[in-house]
């Protein structure tokens, strides 16, 4: 299974750098990467990263044997994907996205809710959106509300504030 942490969105400069824009929380991941993953048109590719800096809200990168601004205009749109177990480790209690989407949602009673479908990134707090069949439910991501997630079991538990439903 392959995590998208990167798009390339464009060159920076002749010299067949590229432009990504980082779909992760750790941009600063980038700068210590020895290679990369680029999907683009159901195809995986490997290459070597020989440079990497921050720029603004991008990453600027320099990839072994893409060297004008030609060779990097091909790789705009591309994913830059790692596997699992080159994800950085998050704290105790915290979930990639990627984890959370899927998983079938619970009163602490037990009531089945939907699952997960999406996490909006709000700012103060991410939201969940949970499909029901009908109207969806919209649940903040807090402790107080969300009791338990068991990833294993394909699970989460809630709390629901009174009048959510």
């Amino acid at each position: 299974m392959y995590i998208s942490i990167g798009k390339i969105i464009g060159t920076q400069g002749r010299e067949g750098e590229v432009r990504v824009l980082p779909l992760t929380d750790f941009p600063e991941r980038f700068l210590n990467m020895k290679h990369v993953c680029l999907f683009s048109r159901n195809t995986r590719r490997n290459l070597f990263v020989e440079a990497a800096r921050l720029y603004r809200q991008f990453v600027v990168m320099k990839l072994k044997g893409i060297d004008d601004m030609e060779a990097a205009v091909s790789l705009k749109g591309s994913l830059v994907q790692v596997t699992r177990d080159e994800l950085v480790p998050l704290p105790s209690e915290n979930y990639y996205i990627f984890e959370v989407i899927g998983l079938a949602v619970f009163t602490e009673e037990g009531l089945p809710l939907g699952k997960v479908s999406e996490v909006l990134k709000t700012g103060a707090n991410d939201v969940y959106i949970i499909e029901t069949g009908e109207k969806p439910i919209l649940i903040p991501a807090l402790r107080k509300v969300v009791t338990e997630i068991d990833l294993k079991a394909g699970r989460m538990t809630v709390k629901l504030p009174e009048g959510l439903l």
